[in-house]
């Protein structure tokens, strides 16, 4: 190994590290983003160091793939944040505990398998309700004539 390569590593793995000791030393949604982005920035120098070092393009088209995802990443947390702090005018992680599903408590080590809590009927596995269940309660008629008066407007039929 070259020390070129061994001083962008070192440099991947500073990024990386300050990253991670940003994440979890602080407690802003955005320095938590931004730490979460620089680690990223450390795995991605450390791919594009090893595929340098390895003759081939694989690390550095992973690392594009790698910057691409952190990019969406970065979009959709500034979203949650927007929409965050319209709700409640802080950036502070702790006071956003109230959005847990079970609010107060901390999450237990639990020996028992997932059937086993199934089968006691425990109520952490049950699912929150996404909507209508369409087998219990079917789609209106009218709904069904209103989109075969659509296809028929068009000349096709519902079966199409």
């Amino acid at each position: 190994m070259t020390l070129l390569t061994e001083h962008i590593l070192v440099a991947g793995a500073v990024l990386f590290a300050a990253g991670m000791l940003g994440f979890l030393t602080r407690r802003s949604l955005i320095l938590l983003f931004l730490s979460l982005e620089l680690m990223l920035a450390g795995v991605s120098v450390n791919l594009v160091a090893f595929s340098r070092h390895h003759d081939n393009y694989q690390g550095q088209v992973f690392a594009i793939l790698v910057l691409s995802v952190a990019a969406c990443e970065a979009a959709l947390a500034l979203a949650l944040i927007v929409a965050l702090y319209r709700q409640r005018p802080t950036l502070d992680v702790k006071s956003w505990q109230s959005l847990r599903e079970f609010p107060g408590s901390e999450p237990t080590q639990v020996d028992l398998d997932a059937v086993e809590m199934m089968e006691m009927g425990d109520p952490s596995l049950k699912l929150t309700p996404a909507g209508k269940d369409p087998l219990v309660e079917p789609m209106p008629e009218r709904l069904f004539t209103g989109i075969h008066d659509l296809r028929s407007k068009k000349g096709a039929s519902i079966h199409d």
